[in-house]
């Protein structure tokens, strides 16, 4: 149960630890995949305090014309940034948030960014999230139809005399299929794209049939007459109703699923069998997410993943239980920059093929100081600063003052971690305080006083707390 709260949330929490025990694993997983019946009364109202990440494309446009915001200017993504951090935390439709995740990763759309300064919001709000738990055909013709998208990747440019070919190669190579297709299919996606547009008056997508190259197009195995401009739009989706259901993107989006959830190197038996899941139901990923986590290969891979830096730290303030400043968003905007600092803000990675999920593409001795540095300064409230933590915290992580320094670890590293160190780490953690694991430990002691959110740090910057 553990092992699946690591995998299939930011990090387990003692409420969501206490909740998939009530409920087992099964039924907890079945909750999560129908994140419309949850309550997320805290992530509701730390969103509700960062409004332009709520904006639609209109609503964006019309606060630069009200002089309210600068045209171009990033607050509006920022804010987006930060309402991401904010549900990644403390919503309660883990699953779901971290499906979100994994979309914006896959159909990539970075931010901030600035041509996207009008539309990256309603990207999130009407493609990725609409989408999260649903058909991936849907949420790719969703976004095919997005200003967000067809401005990163150039087709907003697009015409029948001068196809730009940017969003045709990655709606290929990394959308849908992978590598495998030719330079002949790249240009007939990007002809048969000519006309889905951006309009310059209102920024909402359009399409614009005096733009349509018409004529025979092939990709892959989809061929379409393409005789009519004016159908040009209905054929374009064909293409991506093919694309979605092509066997290829099924093994595509069942690898970096494994990934993912499962491991660095992916089961080979187990990305084919979640590839025909995926086929057998027409695209819809719940069906997908059901079998992954039943498998025997996802139950056989403790230890194998490492968790992302944006994970690190969403998952240091889940672990901790530390809740929302009551009013304000002083600690969302720290949270985001500290991300920053990591190298892995929200959103913001920026070529299109989405933030790696890998341990090796991670594995900076820079970036590994800036964890180590944040959980010292999440666990002991320096930064941020207005975090509602526990009035004790070694009430809240060990209970009453233990005998000896080994209860005390291991205490608070079945709080934190899960489970009791090994024997020679509990020593080595001791030997820090200077003393023994069999060392009496006295209520005055320095290690349950200013110097206890030290022990927290300590075990957050352990390989078990590392683990994903």
């Amino acid at each position: 149960m553990l092992h699946l709260l690591r995998r299939a949330t930011y990090g387990p929490t003692p409420e969501s630890t206490a909740e998939i025990r009530r409920l087992g694993a099964p039924a907890w997983l079945e909750r999560q995949l129908e994140p419309a019946a949850i309550a997320d009364p805290v992530a509701d109202d730390l969103v509700a305090r960062l409004p332009l990440s709520r904006l639609t494309i209109d609503g964006v446009r019309a606060r630069v014309r009200s002089g309210a915001l600068k045209m171009y200017g990033w607050d509006t993504m920022f804010e987006l940034g930060c309402a991401t951090m904010a549900r990644a935390i403390w919503s309660e439709r883990q699953l779901f948030e971290v499906m979100a995740d994994f979309w914006s990763n896959h159909l990539n759309v970075t931010n901030p960014s600035g041509d996207v300064w009008d539309s990256r919001q309603d990207y999130d709000r009407s493609v990725i999230r609409p989408h999260a738990l649903g058909r991936f055909a849907d949420m790719l013709k969703a976004s095919a139809q997005h200003p967000a998208m067809l401005t990163y990747l150039d087709n907003r440019f697009s015409t029948k005399a001068a196809p730009n070919e940017n969003y045709g190669r990655e709606l290929l190579e990394l959308h849908t299929v992978g590598l495998g297709y030719t330079e002949s299919d790249v240009k007939n996606a990007a002809r048969l794209l000519t006309g889905m547009t951006v309009s310059w008056d209102n920024g909402r997508y359009r399409y614009d049939a005096g733009r349509h190259a018409t004529g025979a197009v092939k990709v892959l195995g989809f061929r379409h007459a393409n005789t009519s401009a004016t159908r040009g739009e209905a054929a374009a989706l064909a293409l991506l109703d093919y694309l979605a259901l092509h066997p290829a993107t099924a093994k595509r989006i069942a690898t970096r699923l494994c990934v993912r959830f499962v491991a660095d190197e992916p089961p080979p038996a187990l990305v084919t069998r979640l590839a025909k899941v995926y086929l057998d139901n027409r695209t819809a990923i719940a069906p997908v997410l059901r079998a992954l986590f039943g498998s025997a290969e996802f139950a056989a891979s403790v230890g194998a993943k490492t968790r992302t830096p944006l994970e690190d730290i969403v998952a240091t303030v889940r672990t901790l239980g530390y809740q929302p400043e009551k009013s304000g968003t002083q600690a969302l905007k720290a949270l985001y920059w500290i991300t920053e600092s990591a190298g892995q803000a929200p959103m913001a990675w920026a070529p299109p093929n989405g933030y790696p999920d890998v341990a090796a593409a991670w594995a900076s001795p820079s970036g590994q100081i800036v964890r180590w540095n944040a959980h010292l300064n999440i666990a002991a409230g320096w930064w941020p600063g207005t975090l509602q933590r526990p009035a004790s915290l070694v009430t809240a992580f060990a209970g009453t003052v233990p005998a000896t320094y080994g209860a005390l670890i291991d205490a608070v590293a079945t709080r934190l971690v899960g489970r009791t160190l090994a024997p020679a780490h509990t020593t080595a953690i001791a030997a820090y305080y200077g003393k023994t694991p069999a060392s009496a430990l006295k209520a005055n002691d320095a290690a349950v006083g200013w110097a206890f959110p030290y022990l927290a740090a300590l075990l957050l910057n352990s390989p078990y707390f590392a683990l994903r």
